[in-house]
């Protein structure tokens, strides 16, 4: 690896720890970002001609420092603000040692402060990425399809409701914060394995910047259950990337994949994640997906699946969830365990419900059972509404094309 990469790698891994340092002691998002976006700068250009400083983050954090000072005292009420932050920074204390002697890892905390129940989901995402995922905010914008000046709005209104709702999570708010983050996080995976619109099917940069932040926060949550699990499913699902497009770019459904290309490492990763966390405590979501992921991984084709086994993991997962979607997953497996008729009767308790009123899959469920049903005209009809609901340019060739084999 170059000198230049090594040190953008390192100030990309550092910039949450000084942000959340910052952040967690003086407040004032918009102007830590500011500060910490200018030590970033001095870093770049200083460490690349003197070498990388023994302590990285704390010479971040001390730079990033004395220019929030700088910042703030250029504010109309410079000596007012100059006196608090004397008594907060005097009142303060290190910050406690993690287990390899370094300081406590600020990242949790700036992951949890964009996690604010008083964001929106669209902001909370945004923030996350911006702040924590170090992206730029063309790069947000371009990843979501939106101008860069209405993400640059977003992410501005963003910090000013967390400026006026607090910086602080109360202990009671930390659970229900942290689910958010790890839904946040899924999205923002979801988003780039299958993207919403555009010409490609996946978005490797949004799928790699999820699992990046994930494998993060596991290490600073190894025991948490739902963090692994997430981690696994993420893997396990990426694990799939380069089978599901052709060499013709066209998308490969995952009983016609060629499983010989499904990156076996991360499979492995995964399972031997899922290994240490099924078997410590309560089964959550995440868990249970990644579990249900394992088993597509560990048949060696799709008429060697364990479907039963699937259909009893979604059923655990519907009382766990109120989400359509999962219903919908199990009406597939029920169609490939049980028979296509009572895949379609599974269907229909869902068919109905407006959270799926515009997405494309319940007629692409409805077209795949009614094809193994023998409905070729039912099938070829519902692939074609699929098709034109879909946005994704990819799966709607892909079923375009499933239309016309019906």
């Amino acid at each position: 690896m170059s000198t230049d990469r090594a040190v953008e790698d390192l100030l990309r891994s550092a910039a949450p720890q000084v942000l959340g340092a910052l952040v967690r002691r003086h407040g004032q998002f918009a102007l830590c970002e500011d500060a910490v976006q200018e030590a970033l700068l001095a870093a770049a250009a200083g460490w690349l001609r003197d070498g990388v400083p023994d302590e990285p983050v704390a010479w971040l954090v001390t730079v990033a420092g004395r220019r929030l000072t700088d910042l703030q005292r250029s504010e109309s009420s410079r000596r007012r603000r100059e006196d608090a932050l004397a008594a907060r920074e005097r009142a303060d204390e290190p910050a406690p040692p993690g287990p390899d002697g370094d300081p406590a890892d600020d990242t949790l905390e700036l992951l949890l402060l964009c996690a604010h129940p008083a964001l929106s989901e669209p902001s909370r995402i945004a923030l996350t990425l911006r702040a924590v995922g170090g992206l730029r905010t063309s790069e947000i914008a371009r990843a979501f399809l939106v101008p860069e000046a209405t993400m640059a709005q977003r992410i501005s209104r963003a910090k000013a409701t967390i400026a006026d709702a607090g910086f602080d999570a109360p202990p009671a708010d930390r659970e229900e914060r942290l689910a958010s983050a790890l839904h946040v996080l899924y999205l923002v995976f979801d988003e780039g394995y299958t993207a919403t619109a555009g010409p490609s099917l996946t978005r490797v940069d949004l799928t790699a910047e999820a699992i990046r932040l994930v494998r993060r926060l596991h290490r600073l949550l190894p025991g948490d259950g739902e963090v692994a699990g997430l981690l696994a499913l993420m893997l396990l699902t990426d694990a799939r990337r380069d089978a599901r497009v052709g060499p013709d770019g066209r998308m490969v459904g995952l009983a016609e994949q060629d499983r010989a290309r499904w990156d076996h490492a991360a499979i492995a990763e995964a399972t031997a994640l899922l290994e240490t966390t099924l078997a410590a405590g309560p089964l959550g979501p995440y868990q249970l997906q990644a579990a249900i992921a394992a088993v597509h991984a560990e048949a060696a084709s799709d008429a060697d699946t364990d479907w039963a086994q699937i259909v009893v993991l979604y059923g655990l997962l519907e009382r766990r969830s109120d989400n359509p979607v999962v219903t919908l997953n199990r009406a597939v497996a029920v169609g490939m365990a049980q028979g296509p008729a009572a895949g379609l009767a599974v269907l229909d308790t869902v068919a109905d419900d407006p959270r799926l009123r515009r997405s494309h899959r319940p007629d692409a469920v409805r077209a795949h059972l009614l094809e193994r049903l023998g409905d070729r005209a039912g099938a070829r009809e519902h692939y074609r509404r699929a098709a034109r609901a879909a946005l994704n340019r990819a799966e709607q060739r892909y079923l375009e094309e499933r239309a016309s084999r019906s």
